[in-house]
Order: structure tokens, then C-alpha cells, then sequence
């Protein structure tokens, strides 16, 4: 008897299957804003496709009468810009620390504990101390993002640097290895691809501390323009604000993967046989 657990799907239906929920959400959306347009005209919460259309041409092509510029351009990259320093950031410590107290048993009693209560403070509940001390410009945002994933990218890093077998340390050491020279030839190569999973794994929590800071105080960034229009209920504008943070965090998910598969092949091969 087959059964389901054993059941693999076909490349085209594994496409379909994944396009399905998307589909059924746009089905559902179409006829409830078809319903409540029927009632009112002028309703706000679900606005039609022909007005989302609309709102996404002024947003990204024509450009404010105010500033002159395209806004869903500026935004974006005002907030990649933000992102990718936060994230940045965080993986350089995440690398630095993680090795460190994932292979020296010293740095780990010192600091394992700290780092561990670091991780346990609700970064929006220090928000208002970053703002306080680091002013409301780009670095509070920043500092923001880097508080709120460089302690989950620690500790995973020192998890996965306690996993690597002990064999591998073991020989190195017997081919007279320094301390030195086995972090940098035998750990560093062995996590790096690691690394690569831990901030696709915190991309999510990113965007969320990134969205919540430019919420509060900025002057633009796609947070400051989607709690900007809010107050108008702007509806419009807001939904493809919401879809395009989504697509963006979606094909950074992917280019880190496609990274993750061209830098380090072995690692596929590795995940899919367990030992990694």
C-alpha cells in the first residue's frame, strides 16, 4: 500500500499545488471587494483591482509633486538600505562570536550566558532607549535590526560550530594545528554556509524590526509610507506597499539560497544526507 507520507509530487504538480493557495486568495479577495463595492462605491477596505492598479502607477512612476520624487523607488531603497546594513552587520558579529564560543570553551563560559540573556530582551521594548540614545536617525533603525537578530545568529552559530564532529578538530590538532589556523581552515569552512541559513532564517524578524522603527520615525522608508496613509485609509495604497515588502523579502530569501548553492555545492549534498 503507498501511502501518502511516501507520496512525491511531479515538478508540475508541486507548481500547482504551490500556486493554488495564492489563487484562492486572490478568488476571495476579488469577491468579497466585489461585494462590498456593490454596497458602497466608495469603500475603502477593499479596494478594487482597477484602483490598486492606479495607486501602484502614482506610487512607482509618477514621481511626488512635493518632492520629485518616484515614492515606492525612494522607499525601497531607503529601507534595503537600512536592511542590508542591519543584516550585514549582525552576520559579522553572528560569524565573530558564534565561531568564537562555539570553539573555544573559554570565550563560551565568559560569554554564553550573555549572549543568551541579550537574546531574551523584546528588542521593541528597547526601542524607545535607541531612539534615546542613538537619536532618531538611520543608526537607532539599524542598531534596532542588529539587536534584534544578531543574538538568534550567535547562538545558532554556536550551536551549529558544537555540532561539526570532533574527529575533524581531533586531526588537525594531531597535524599540529594551531587554535589559530583550526578555526580559520576547518570551522570558518564549515560555517560560513551555515551562516547563509541563519540570516535567511531571521530575514523575516529583520523586516519586521526594520518596518517597526521607520513606523515610528523616519521621512521615508516603506514602513514610514504605509503607517503614513493609514490615517486616510489609504487601502490602495497599503495592500501593494504590503505585497512588495513581500516580494522583496522573497527573492532575498532566494538569492541567498542561489548564493548558499554556488559558493558551497557540498552543502546541498550534505543537508540531504543529514550529516550537516
Amino acid at each position: 500500500m503507498k501511502r501518502l507520507i511516501n507520496f512525491q509530487p511531479s515538478r508540475t504538480t508541486g507548481l500547482a499545488l504551490g500556486l493554488l493557495p495564492f489563487v484562492l486568495l486572490l478568488l476571495a479577495y476579488l469577491m468579497a471587494s466585489d461585494a462590498r463595492l456593490a454596497e458602497n462605491p466608495n469603500d475603502k477596505l477593499l479596494p478594487s483591482f482597477a484602483s490598486l492598479g492606479e495607486a501602484v502607477h502614482r506610487m512607482a512612476v509618477e514621481p511626488d509633486k512635493r518632492t520629485g520624487e518616484v515614492l515606492l523607488w525612494a522607499d525601497t531603497g531607503a529601507s534595503l538600505r537600512r536592511l542590508a546594513l542591519g543584516v550585514g552587520i549582525s552576520a559579522l558579529i553572528g560569524l565573530a562570536f558564534g565561531v568564537a564560543l562555539g570553539a573555544i570553551p573559554l570565550v563560551r563560559a565568559g560569554l554564553s550566558p550573555f549572549v543568551e540573556g541579550l537574546s531574551l530582551i523584546p528588542p521593541m521594548a528597547i526601542l524607545p532607549v535607541l531612539f534615546v540614545v542613538f537619536g532618531l536617525d538611520e543608526v537607532s533603525k539599524v542598531v534596532l535590526i542588529v539587536f534584534g537578530i544578531a543574538p538568534f545568529i550567535v547562538r545558532d552559530l554556536q550551536q551549529r560550530t558544537r555540532e561539526l564532529p570532533r574527529e575533524l578538530i581531533v586531526k588537525a590538532q594531531t597535524l599540529g594545528g594551531s587554535t589559530w589556523q583550526i578555526v580559520l581552515r576547518v570551522v570558518l569552512p564549515q560555517i560560513l554556509p551555515r551562516l547563509l541559513d541563519a540570516v535567511r532564517l531571521s530575514l523575516g524578524a529583520a523586516w519586521l524590526f526594520l518596518i517597526a522603527a521607520e513606523a515610528i520615525a523616519a521621512t521615508e522608508g516603506l514602513g514610514y509610507r504605509i503607517f503614513l496613509v493609514r490615517r486616510y485609509l489609504a487601502m490602495d495604497v497599503i495592500l501593494p506597499y504590503v505585497a512588495w515588502i513581500t516580494l522583496l523579502a522573497y527573492l532575498t530569501d532566494v538569492a541567498l539560497r542561489l548564493l548558499t548553492r554556488a559558493a558551497f555545492p557540498w552543502y546541498r549534498h550534505a543537508v540531504a544526507k543529514g550529516v550537516a
